[in-house]
């Protein structure tokens, strides 16, 4: 069965950026299970997933308008630290923002906290080795539901 929109598809990956470092993999875990067409996984891979079927193995080079999307310098915001309060603040925490999703902080000095509200992986290429370990129909079930169901998915 090819990969097609409402299969379920579960696929190992190994995702590196272009210097090869391995920035993610499902290697040694459960592979990843998802819905094609559902948008679960970045819009670039779920395209160029279309049409594979179990076995395939192939490498997908998405760029950030398809992946996590480019570097916007305005979610960068500069915030006093005295706005924190007695917590300890260092780079690489993140912090709930609100309506505004998650923030990292990249820096703090001279009193002044660096946040990031942009995706860690925004303005990236995304290097993905992809195998394909299982192509399936969704129930519908998992479609009403919109997730997978059983391993690799919800339990209920």
């Amino acid at each position: 069965m090819n990969i097609t929109t409402n299969s379920v598809v579960t696929f190992h990956y190994a995702l590196s950026d272009n210097d090869g470092k391995l920035l993610d993999s499902s290697h040694g875990q459960d592979p990843f299970t998802y819905i094609q067409g559902a948008s679960m996984i970045v819009p670039g891979l779920e395209e160029q997933m279309e049409g594979k079927r179990v076995g395939d193995t192939f490498k997908a080079v998405i760029d950030p308008a398809k992946g996590y999307g480019d570097f916007d310098s305005q979610l960068l915001q500069q915030v006093p630290l005295e706005k924190f309060g007695e917590q300890k603040v260092e780079a690489g925490m993140q912090f709930q923002g609100g309506e505004h999703g998650v923030f990292t902080v990249k820096e703090v000095a001279d009193g002044k906290v660096l946040l990031d509200g942009n995706h860690p992986l925004a303005g990236i290429t995304l290097n993905f080795n992809v195998e394909i370990i299982e192509v399936r129909e969704a129930t519908s079930e998992e479609l009403s539901h919109g997730h997978v169901h059983g391993p690799g998915g919800h339990h209920h």
